[in-house]
């Protein structure tokens, strides 16, 4: 058997909603890749997309597609590579139109492009207010009128089944980030959900992908300790997984940035709760015996130990809206800067409150002191010569969200002398986000074609 054509090839596009685009075009261009991963979703932006939706119905689809498209379609038409992603967000066939239509437009007339639907459970979650939310441990009736969205996390069988239809691209909206990577897997090598071994190496394999970057230096480096050379050229990863599960993470030959243990180490263990039972909507990996060999400065060999069978549920992401935030800031220098910081933070708090400011919570940062880790900061050896102040209230309505900005603004002329770059940052409505867990039946998962 020649192993190098049994090579299944999967680059990264994108690690998140707004990521970088030219590390991408470096793979493809370079990397005779097989497939292109863009994974773009958080928690909070499919509830933002879902909102962008109800305004408009051509968008709810990440708003970086047709920049992404023109820029990744003409490499991968000439290179044969085929693309997934979950930029589709709220609009799955909408992002596969919109593709079609830039790949039309670019010369690419044959393009087929596929759509996966039916992670949004909105209707059905709503008829079960006793479904008990799992960061809040209470029941969902408790958010029920303020629910923006609810979105199962689907698993790499939608993806597997979206590229059997033959589609060059494939547009979801919330399916588990590794799963992204294992469907490709899936479909191209045609392993079976009974193979335990090789779900397992395709899960990894995904979350060690999943974030662009990090694993070839970003979200790593700490000068002198961690050090990353060339990390303003940091390239995206790779992976080369083989039929038999064998598993490598690659990255561009002598390109910027690091790619070892250390860095696939701390990407393993990134967003992992419990190390022993990662659970996937593809199977719970198990990261004890993970182990990484260094082949060669760009290439990593990945030891995987072992998955049980997947869950009889679904995740649920639910977004909802949980009143404003307000906020301004200003700046204090010179002498005795921190104190003047600090009596212009209680004049905006007593200010607020006289004028009817309405907030369950009102928080003051002095940046650079304790805007982290609050009074547990280390006690400073001397004061700092200058001092942003940060004034934030969480409120019931937009217009005390807007009042506790207008304070800190008004600070240039009615507080302590010396402010500098007085700013009211407006309100944003807060849209929070829990889960939940549904049954996996519950969920009806489809594919649309979009094209020839």
């Amino acid at each position: 058997m020649d192993r190098q054509k049994n090579r299944l090839r999967i680059g990264v596009g994108a690690g998140m909603a707004d990521d970088r685009i030219g590390p991408a075009l470096k793979l493809l261009e370079q990397c005779d890749l097989d497939y292109l991963v863009c994974e773009c979703l958080a928690e909070r932006t499919i509830a933002r997309e879902t909102l962008t939706l109800r305004n408009d119905p051509s968008k709810g689809f990440n708003p970086m597609l047709g920049e992404r498209m023109r820029a990744f379609l003409p490499l991968c038409q000439e290179k044969g590579v085929r693309l997934v992603s979950n930029m589709g967000a709220a609009n799955p066939v909408g992002a596969a139109k919109a593709a079609r239509e830039i790949g039309n437009s670019l010369g690419w007339k044959d393009l087929k492009c596929a759509a996966v639907v039916g992670d949004d459970v909105l209707e059905r979650v709503r008829m079960h207010p006793e479904l008990q939310l799992m960061d809040r441990q209470l029941p969902l009736e408790d958010i029920l009128p303020r629910i923006a969205s609810a979105n199962a996390y689907l698993g790499a069988d939608v993806v597997r089944d979206a590229l059997a239809t033959g589609a060059h691209v494939v547009m979801t909206g919330r399916v588990a980030d590794p799963s992204l990577f294992l469907g490709v897997a899936l479909h191209h090598h045609g392993w079976s959900y009974d193979d335990l071994p090789k779900l397992a190496s395709g899960i990894i394999m995904g979350h060690l992908l999943e974030c662009s970057a990090q694993i070839t230096g970003g979200y790593f480096a700490d000068p002198g300790k961690k050090d990353v050379p060339r990390l303003a050229e940091l390239p995206y990863p790779f992976a080369d997984i083989y039929p038999d599960g064998e598993l490598f993470i690659g990255k561009p030959d002598g390109s910027g940035g690091r790619l070892d243990r250390m860095t696939c180490s701390e990407q393993a263990l990134y967003e992992i709760h419990d190390p022993s039972a990662y659970i996937t909507p593809d199977c719970v990996l198990s990261l004890n015996g993970l182990q990484f060999e260094e082949v060669n400065p760009d290439r990593v060999a990945v030891r995987v130990s072992s998955a049980t069978q997947r869950t009889d549920s679904y995740k649920v992401v639910v977004g909802y809206f949980d009143g404003w935030i307000g906020s301004g800031e200003v700046a204090y220098a010179g002498p005795n800067a921190v104190a003047r910081a600090q009596l212009a933070a209680d004049i905006v708090k007593e200010r607020f409150r006289l004028d009817g400011g309405q907030a369950s919570e009102i928080q003051v940062d002095l940046i650079g002191m304790n805007s982290l880790h609050g009074s547990h900061a280390r006690a400073m050896s001397s004061e700092p010569y200058e001092v942003r102040l940060r004034v934030a209230a969480r409120c019931p309505d937009k217009k005390s969200a807007n009042l506790i900005g207008d304070h800190v603004r008004q600070l240039n002329m009615q507080g302590p002398y010396g402010a500098g770059g007085p700013l009211n940052h407006g309100a944003k409505e807060i849209i929070a986000v829990d889960g939940l867990l549904i049954p996996r039946d519950w969920v009806k998962p489809q594919i649309i074609t979009v094209g020839a």
